[in-house]
């Protein structure tokens, strides 16, 4: 029979709470604020999932100024047993184009989600650096080397593509799945491959042709993934 895994001390649960309840005041005091007064630097919150402790969903607000303002992100959070002394485990839900973020498992390359964590450090440090992660994007050490190829290469193209992921997935849906695939048929693709893989089709030939989405397509909603990832 399998031994259940241990769930923290009474102490660590207890921080855990502590740091739960000072996200949501801090979210709840970020959204009494005038819309022109907010700072992203409160636009992260979090709750529990199904009364556990350790499962967390966590939210962050897409940074102004970049590809990804007006989206709003949702991360799953996996806390293990010994937090503090070790991170927790995040990773992407809403679809995201970055080059530091799987694009198809939402796996997240930062440091402090690794090696550089501290036992200082909390849930909300952790969102709040995701967050600046997004508007400070590193290439170089990618987690998604598609992505990162196309930042370096083609700076308005990356752009252009995360805005338009950042439409799709990151904020309230504008054309159904059956107007997607109508759009797409209309544009010459096959029915049975938009069906199947329409985002690595549309990924490779947009990349490989040097083509901006909206300039192809015409309309929101539609868009591509990389076909190779980090794990």
């Amino acid at each position: 029979m399998a031994t259940a895994q241990p769930r923290g001390t009474p102490r660590e649960q207890a921080r855990l709470l502590k740091e739960l309840a000072d996200i949501q005041q801090l979210q709840r005091a970020h959204d009494s604020e005038p819309a022109a007064t907010h700072s992203t630097s409160h636009g992260v919150s979090a709750q529990i999932v199904g009364g556990d402790i350790h499962r967390w969903r966590g939210f962050i607000a897409g940074p102004l100024g970049t590809p990804y303002e007006g989206g709003h992100f949702t991360l799953d959070i996996v806390i293990p047993p010994d937090y503090p002394y070790n991170p927790p485990k995040m990773k992407f839900v809403t679809k995201i184009w970055h080059p530091n973020i799987s694009s198809q498992t939402g796996a997240i390359c930062l440091d402090i989600l690794k090696h550089e964590w501290s036992p200082a450090l909390t849930i909300r440090t952790a969102l709040l650096s995701i967050q600046a992660m997004l508007a400070d994007p590193v290439p170089t050490d990618p987690q998604d080397a598609e992505v990162a190829k196309m930042m370096i290469e083609n700076h308005p193209l990356f752009v252009q593509t995360a805005k338009l992921w950042t439409e799709t997935f990151a904020k309230e849906a504008q054309d159904s799945h059956e107007d997607k695939v109508r759009k797409l048929t209309e544009m010459g693709f096959a029915e049975d491959q938009v069906r199947v893989r329409p985002q690595k089709k549309l990924g490779k030939y947009f990349f490989e042709q040097q083509k901006s989405p909206s300039s192809v397509l015409g309309f929101r909603g539609i868009c591509f993934q990389s076909r190779k990832t980090r794990s």
